[in-house]
């Protein structure tokens, strides 16, 4: 008995097939190999074509399927997880109307704003828990205005995810979480934002049937079923934006747990019991997998824009290019706590949200040409990337979350033990490091949604935990004064 997972990325689109009773990754792809293209018509644009996530999920499937020799009757159900905020619009024959606008893609920012503005700051943040801001609702806003010929012909809009479920089953759904990601759920009425549609002008038609995260969502058609070898009616049952997959993936469901990536940028998210949001929206608040109507479980996401790119940057420009990110890891720990004076602040990849969207860009402070090296560098820069997580962590403590466990997959920044021994002795929580990705993390919450697993701690209890960073509370203060030092360069 197995399941499959997607993870609908905007570089590749992932397939992921999982023996249910042991929670074993049988095989996995991704396609294509070179990064997908992202077209930009004008600076700030970001679009992708949804027919090619749809044919770069069946090559990653048909190379899953002939790598493990399974049949498709023997998978039992299927979760899709997505790159988040995207917009995706069909006419009444399911057709795509354009290319879908990405999350990264900025011209709906003055929508947000003029949004933000004309609704109310009190009433979006404790209603939508966020500001409108460049989300999907603000995306579809500005077809509105510039496309009004597609605007006519709109039947459905959906998330990444939800159009690749559409292509399986045939059926348009959505569910609350993400509602949420596109600044379309009211979280105190529990219903869609009349404030958001009315503002915009949306109609209340375009919104799919709302489906639970967890449970029977649609099956495979008998099109899908053909064009990937599956059994027609095997049904989908669990789907989730990347970062509360990812945190899905990592088994982080309860209050006070946080999973973390740090990647080229680097993500916190964590989960939070009862509504709250920061005034100033430096950290995004959104629906988490196991919220409901009646549970109050919401993902509180921290993005730092300037995480690995910083480390990639220091090998470019150092003459580190002989050096590894092994070797430079080792470099740094020659460096001492606190980088011997040196600070970095790492925000050199364009407007930070936690900033309040300043671009501050990256700058070092501290350095002593007789005294500092490159270890010293080395590890300001990560301390730098480890305080700006901890500054992100200060604001969503002060929303009422009791930060202790951080889970993490072991990967990219988090291959660097100083990194990860950094952010346990500065944030005094304990980092736990696992080998997982989003795709088998889908496929388990598709287990959840079919009802093998009970729990997610029965579906995740397999997780292969492969460290465990404890804070070095001996040298706590040591940790905290170079923090502090590091804060007042952004004051």
């Amino acid at each position: 008995m197995y399941l499959l997972g997607y993870d609908i990325g905007s570089s590749s689109v992932k397939a992921c097939l999982v023996e249910a009773a042991s929670g074993k990754i049988i095989a996995s792809d991704f396609y294509p190999k070179e990064e997908m293209k992202i077209t930009a018509v004008k600076p700030g644009w970001a679009e992708q074509e949804p027919e090619e996530w749809w044919d770069n999920l069946k090559n990653a499937h048909q190379s899953i399927m002939s790598k493990s020799g399974i049949k498709g009757e023997d998978i039992k159900a299927i979760g899709i997880t997505w790159q988040m905020h995207g917009l995706v619009l069909v006419d009444k024959d399911q057709k795509v109307l354009r290319p879908s606008i990405i999350w990264c893609d900025s011209r709906a920012v003055p929508y947000g704003e003029k949004a933000f503005n004309a609704i109310g700051h009190e009433k979006c943040l404790s209603h939508l828990l966020n500001s409108p801001g460049n989300f999907t609702a603000s995306k579809l806003a500005w077809v509105k205005e510039h496309e009004p010929e597609i605007f006519q012909k709109i039947d459905k809009l959906m998330l990444p995810g939800d159009y690749i479920a559409m292509k399986l089953s045939g059926d348009a759904v959505m569910t609350i979480e993400g509602l949420s990601e596109g600044m379309f759920w009211d979280f105190k009425n529990k219903c869609l934002s009349e404030d958001v549609l009315n503002y915009y002008g949306i109609p209340k038609s375009f919104f799919p049937e709302i489906k639970p995260i967890f449970g029977l969502q649609g099956e495979v058609s008998a099109t899908a079923a053909k064009e990937l070898g599956l059994k027609q009616g095997t049904p989908i049952t669990y789907r989730a934006g990347d970062q509360p997959n990812n945190a899905l993936s990592l088994n982080v469901f309860n209050p006070g747990e946080i999973a973390s990536t740090a990647g080229t940028s680097g993500v916190v998210y964590g989960v939070l019991d009862q509504l709250d949001y920061d005034k100033k929206s430096r950290v995004n608040t959104f629906a988490h997998v196991n919220y409901t109507e009646e549970q109050t479980r919401l993902g509180v996401l921290l993005c730092i824009n300037g995480t690995g790119i910083l480390n990639s940057w220091l090998r470019r420009n150092l003459a580190l290019d002989g050096l590894s990110y092994g070797d430079m890891n080792n470099l740094a720990a020659q460096s001492s706590i606190g980088a011997n004076g040196v600070s970095i602040i790492p925000f050199g990849n364009g407007a930070e949200r936690v900033l309040e969207n300043k671009e501050v860009n990256c700058s070092i402070h501290g350095i002593n040409f007789n005294v500092h090296n490159k270890s010293d560098l080395l590890r300001a820069a990560q301390e730098g990337i480890v305080f700006s997580y901890e500054y992100g962590m200060e604001i969503m403590k002060e929303m009422g979350m009791n930060i202790h466990l951080i889970r993490a997959g072991y990967a990219n920044m988090f291959l660097s033990p100083l990194f990860a021994q950094t952010l346990a002795s500065v944030s005094g929580a304990t980092i736990e490091l696992f080998n997982t990705d989003g795709a088998a993390g889908a496929a388990k919450g598709a287990g959840m949604g079919v009802g093998i697993y009970a729990s997610n701690d029965e579906a995740f209890g397999s997780l292969e935990k492969l460290s465990v960073v404890e804070p070095e509370l001996d040298k706590t203060s040591q940790y905290r004064d170079a923090y502090q030092r590091w804060k007042e360069l952004i004051k």
